[in-house]
């Protein structure tokens, strides 16, 4: 049997993902979790809607982000 591929199917399109440190963005910024702050969140649309109200509260209290910050 030969392997052929059928007209009809348009592989240009596909988008590939690869999984661990050489995968591809598509669009967005990849920020790795440690495991104790991913094991809280399900997915990404909860994580940005835990940092959007942590934004606001730090809006609200005037609290700059870099005295959050630790030594690094």
């Amino acid at each position: 049997m030969e392997d052929e591929l059928r007209s009809e199917y348009d592989l240009k399109s596909l988008r590939v993902r690869n999984v661990g440190n050489a995968r591809k963005s598509f669009g967005g910024l990849t920020v790795h979790l440690e495991p104790d702050v991913a094991e809280m969140f399900p997915d990404s649309e909860a994580v940005n809607e835990a940092l959007r109200f942590l934004i606001k509260v730090m809006k609200d209290n005037k609290h700059p982000l870099s005295n959050m910050r630790g030594n690094d």
